[in-house]
């Protein structure tokens, strides 16, 4: 990690900004979780399949989406992700696109593109549930709307999210319906009221990426439930992230690293 992590760096709220904001977050007091800012760095990255095939190796054990179609000239992808990031549990969707010729086969799609800039974002919210209980809602106008639950251990499998995707026209959200049923969404699951979508993704309808092995995941999630525990014991006399991370400046700062690498970490953009 580049930037040093002094100790009692991290005091308040704003503190914690000052610290999150390099990596691309910002922490929610209200529900006590950490969120995805509209001008985080991994803008200027775009997105590849590659990056999917990276988050095993990366401490990222989820269930990734992703949605495929064409619109207004351009090749749009809108991806899910739910699952475990490292010391967190969370959920994001990503909005992209790009107008250059595709580069996939039957096997996979190495297209690169490009994150939507403010003309495309779109407004989005969803409802992430761990075992029917729900632990994050996030509500905005996004191009990579996301949340993370510090210390939270979860399998994909036990995480729902409820998704709602304001689309720009009937056009546009007609060409997602579509690619959405294409990949096995059933009609009848989907709620569908004028430029609006919303639907559950639950269990991934496509195929998860080739390094998320069983072999890979055990041993991931077992050093990342370490990781929760391990946070969750020294941090045991506070009950909010902010005042947990204060009391870990103190008994562990080596774990402050690993709090970052929720999301799209740099980790994963090394595979670029």
């Amino acid at each position: 990690m580049s930037e040093s992590i002094g100790v009692n760096r991290i005091k308040d709220v704003d503190s914690l900004n000052e610290f999150l904001r390099p990596f691309g977050y910002a922490y929610d007091p209200e529900q006590d979780v950490f969120y995805t800012i509209v001008d985080a760095w991994q803008r200027q990255m775009g997105y590849t399949r590659m990056y999917d095939e990276a988050a095993a190796l990366a401490s990222m054990i989820l269930d990734s989406e992703p949605v495929y179609f064409e619109y207004d000239n351009k090749r749009w992808m809108i991806e899910f992700w739910k699952g475990q990031y490292c010391m967190t549990t969370g959920f994001e969707v990503g909005i992209y696109y790009t107008d250059k010729r595709e580069k996939s086969n039957e096997y996979f799609n190495w297209t690169l593109y490009d994150c939507a800039d403010d003309e495309h974002m779109l407004n989005m919210e969803f409802t992430l549930t761990k075992n029917g209980k729900p632990i994050i809602e996030r509500k905005e106008k996004h191009w990579w709307l996301a949340g993370f639950k510090l210390g939270e251990f979860s399998q994909p499998w036990e995480l729902e999210a409820s998704i709602s995707i304001v689309f720009k026209d009937l056009n546009m959200r007609n060409a997602f319906v579509k690619a959405l049923q294409k990949i096995g969404y059933k009609r009848e699951k989907l709620s569908i009221n004028r430029e609006i979508v919303s639907f559950v993704f639950a269990n991934p309808k496509t195929k998860q990426p080739y390094t998320r092995t069983e072999m890979i995941e055990e041993t991931i999630q077992r050093n990342n439930k370490l990781l929760c525990d391990t946070f969750n014991a020294l941090s045991k006399d506070h009950d909010n992230a902010l005042d947990k991370i204060i009391a870990i400046q103190e008994l562990a700062p080596e774990l402050l690293e690993k709090i970052v690498k929720m999301g799209k970490s740099k980790d994963i953009y090394l595979y670029k």
